[in-house]
């Protein structure tokens, strides 16, 4: 089908396909704030007795199965005609461990905190996995559906509606932890978890897709793999915001451990646990109502430069707090982070790519280069925090979160101001054809 032919079905279907995909991302942000992995998760962890190792294997797994499999499925889904049928079919996978939580909270924690721990790990492997294969298939179809104009806003409100979720879950958390063993407690969340991402996967259902543009690319695999160095030896602007984003994530090494910081050392009572993920989730909708208005009028790089920031900002706090509720500022600036994220990640990298055809290619890349960084650097945390403490591994991200606005700043242009002028937000017109 001829582009203007598809570009009139999106422009036709686009208030649909906004609430269709809104309510998919917005549910699917609820469930995960409801297992999160700056509080929720390495509170469970340290209720089964984990070592610090374990709890920084948590975002160690997460961010591997997210990250590692884009690149080696974006030349599968640039085959693709059409990438629904494609998410649809898989992701059950993706949301079938959020139940599996529950159900090793509910009947194994208690009585086997050692395997409720691997098998932790295991489903959290499972869920990212899966997620990391669909990624480039999923964000394909959001920049297919949705006009480059209102991308930033979309993901900051769908964030909104699902951080809101999340404080609603956070009001849940505070009663169970207050009221229930905590294994049951965390169980209840888990639970819970899982009924709003199986009413995600209920939206993405009834996303209507356009229709292919052209034909879908011929590229077998091998031949994708092998054609991506020398993408990244034309495409200097790409490699610097590879460094940039490498070291953002050396700028976080610590998250995993700020809520096992306030209770181990701080000696925070466990029901803060859901005081600090109201504040971050409340730092989220900032962020989101913000910055998604920010990401498409000033592009958004701007707003990666303001993730640097606030990355800076959390582990100073994070470094000078001394009593539990003073720490709560370090969840809050966070959430600020997250939303940051949330809001321009995937932007950024769609703005970066060429072509609206090398979408799935340049996101696989960006992920499957973050994965070994992902990986490793909690488990790195980990270890330095058992060797020399938390303050070392807090001031390693506060000098990485300085490298990376260094870097964004000076040697990252912003792809959108390149190419189509100062002001991305006056030059809707030359981004409807996408």
């Amino acid at each position: 089908m001829p582009a203007r032919a598809a570009d009139d079905f999106a422009e036709r279907h686009l208030r649909w396909n906004v609430i269709a995909l809104g309510l998919d991302y917005g549910l699917f942000m609820v469930g995960l704030a409801l297992m999160s992995t700056a509080t929720i998760l390495p509170a469970f962890a340290e209720s089964l007795g984990a070592s610090s190792v374990l709890i920084g294997a948590i975002p160690a797994v997460m961010t591997l199965g997210w990250f590692l499999p884009p690149l080696f499925a974006a030349a599968h889904t640039e085959r693709l005609p059409y990438k629904l049928p494609f998410v649809l079919k898989w992701t059950g996978w993706e949301r079938v461990p959020f139940l599996g939580l529950a159900l090793i909270a509910f009947f194994l924690a208690e009585r086997a905190p050692r395997l409720s721990m691997w098998l932790v790990l295991a489903m959290l492997l499972v869920m990212t996995a899966f997620g990391g294969m669909l990624m480039p298939a999923w964000t394909d179809l959001v920049a297919r559906v949705l006009p480059g104009r209102l991308r930033g806003r979309f993901f900051g409100f769908a964030n909104v509606f699902g951080t809101l979720g999340g404080l609603a879950g956070s009001a849940l958390t505070a009663w169970a932890l207050r009221t229930l063993p905590a294994s049951t407690a965390y169980g209840v969340c888990f639970l819970a978890a899982s009924v709003f991402v199986g009413l995600s996967w209920v939206a993405l259902m009834v996303v209507r897709e356009p229709p292919p543009t052209g034909e879908p690319a011929k590229a077998d695999f091998w031949t994708h793999l092998r054609g991506v160095p020398a993408l990244l030896r034309r495409d200097t602007n790409f490699r610097w915001y590879l460094v940039g984003r490498a070291l953002m994530l050396c700028s976080v090494v610590g998250s995993g451990f700020f809520t096992v910081y306030a209770l181990r050392v701080l000696s925070a009572p466990p029901a803060d646990v859901a005081l600090y993920t109201a504040l971050m989730l409340g730092g989220q909708i900032v962020g989101q109502l913000v910055l998604g208005w920010v990401g498409d009028h000033a592009g958004h790089r701007i707003v990666m430069v303001v993730a640097a920031c606030a990355a800076a900002v959390m582990n100073v706090v994070a470094l000078a707090a001394g009593t539990p509720h003073a720490f709560g500022a370090v969840f809050a600036v966070n959430g600020l982070f997250n939303a940051a994220l949330q809001v321009s990640v995937l932007n950024m990298v769609f703005d970066l790519a060429p072509t609206p055809a090398q979408n799935p290619t340049y996101v696989g890349i960006e992920k499957t280069f973050l994965a070994p960084f992902g990986f490793a650097l909690p488990l790195l945390g980990g270890l330095l925090v058992d060797a020399a403490g938390y303050p070392l591994v807090f001031g390693i991200g506060l000098a990485a979160s300085l490298a990376c606005g260094a870097v964004l700043l000076v040697r990252v242009r912003d792809p959108r101001r390149s190419r189509y002028g100062a002001v991305p937000a006056l030059r809707r017109s030359a981004e409807a054809p996408e």
